[in-house]
């Protein structure tokens, strides 16, 4: 997926992988449609396309990290659904692996993968939003455990989760980055309590989490007291790290209805037609944006951060190729794109808000100085 000759790049797929992305394709038909998402993602996990690039000896293939963006590529392309863990997958597993004891390797990676275990993510609060640096959630050391209390905001599954990477304050006086703290908590513990959130859909995708006198041993930390920044910006990179892949590969998808529907009702507007054709430009640019993210991947094994910006980019992309649906159809509700365009509102909000991304690509892409 990217090979250098003299000053030019190579994009298509080498031997390998295209013989893997044919597989992939196959599989997909095969087992296509879904079911129920768990079953669904222990099929992923028997297949071997969940953790496909973890270590052996914690249950994935060590594959390159091609084939995990191939996989990726082809999911988003076919609509399926992914695997129902995926912040363990995307986020928890590999800060484990990244911060962990062996204890908490041995205990917790194969489970991630396998979908016994559904993990959520504990960093948004009310009144710090995506800005990790402002949380207040307390967690105080009381000898043999931690005790947390606090509120988390936006914990996509946490009402099915079984545990939950959680960063708190353990020291009451610090500000900003210093004197956070990184955890796992178990869901089911006395004092968590998880309530939905009913978005504009009438789904409730998101939950708020309420932790009152919360006690987790001290086992259940991550990385040192004191260091959850650190710990925090692993799990942030992985987040974003090979994301792209999938979200150009919904915006592909999306493109392709798009100009369906265009044919179908106005295809002859050359204002419509030339907003069609930005949103394909756009989707073009992410995905060169991903290989070039990609390559920096399998050179250091670290996900840069072009991830944020193609997040950032996907998001108001993907509100505005929904607002034109609508205005295609003239506002009319066909019973996709009304749904997929009040849920694009929360796509500039999740996985990081549009203003925190736009930070972090000035700050380490374009090198300008810290806001703050």
């Amino acid at each position: 997926m990217g090979r250098w000759f003299n000053s030019l790049i190579d994009l298509r797929d080498t031997p390998d992988e295209a013989e893997f992305r044919a597989g992939v394709r196959a599989w997909l038909e095969a087992n296509l449609p879904a079911g129920d998402q768990r079953d669904w993602s222990r099929k992923l996990y028997d297949a071997g396309y969940a953790g496909l690039t973890w270590p052996e000896e914690y249950g994935g293939k060590g594959a390159p990290y091609s084939h995990q963006a191939i996989v990726l590529e082809e999911f988003a392309r076919a609509e399926a659904p992914q695997h129902i863990g995926v912040i363990g997958l995307g986020m928890a597993g590999p800060t484990i692996m990244a911060h962990g004891t062996e204890e908490q390797k041995q205990r917790y990676l194969a489970r991630i993968l396998s979908a016994e275990e559904i993990w959520c993510q504990g960093f948004s609060e009310p009144g710090a939003g995506s800005d990790l640096s402002a949380v207040r959630t307390r967690i105080d050391d009381r000898g043999d455990t931690f005790v947390l209390n606090g509120q988390k905001v936006w914990s996509s599954f946490a009402h099915i989760a079984d545990f939950c990477i959680l960063i708190g304050r353990s020291d009451p006086d610090s500000e900003r980055h210093a004197g956070l703290t990184y955890v796992i908590v178990d869901m089911k513990a006395p004092g968590v309590e998880v309530r939905p959130l009913r978005q504009i859909t009438g789904e409730a995708e998101f939950n708020e989490i309420f932790l009152t006198d919360v006690e987790i041993p001290k086992a259940n930390l991550l990385g040192e007291v004191g260091g959850g920044w650190q710990v925090a910006m692993t799990t942030l990179l992985h987040e974003r790290g090979t994301l792209g892949f999938a979200l150009s590969g919904v915006l592909e998808a999306q493109v392709r209805r798009l100009v369906s529907l265009a044919k179908s009702t106005n295809g002859h507007d050359a204002i419509v037609r030339d907003r069609i054709a930005h949103e394909w430009i756009v989707q073009q640019a992410l995905k060169m944006t991903n290989y070039r993210a990609l390559t920096t991947l399998m050179k250091t094994g670290i996900p840069g951060p072009e991830g944020s910006a193609v997040k950032l980019a996907w998001s108001e992309a993907n509100q505005r190729l929904t607002k034109l649906a609508m205005e295609i159809l003239g506002g009319e509700d066909d019973g996709y794109w009304r749904h997929q365009q009040l849920r694009s509102r929360g796509n500039t909000i999740e996985a990081g808000t549009s203003e925190i991304l736009r930070n972090i690509v000035a700050e380490r892409v374009l090198g300008l100085p810290r806001s703050r």
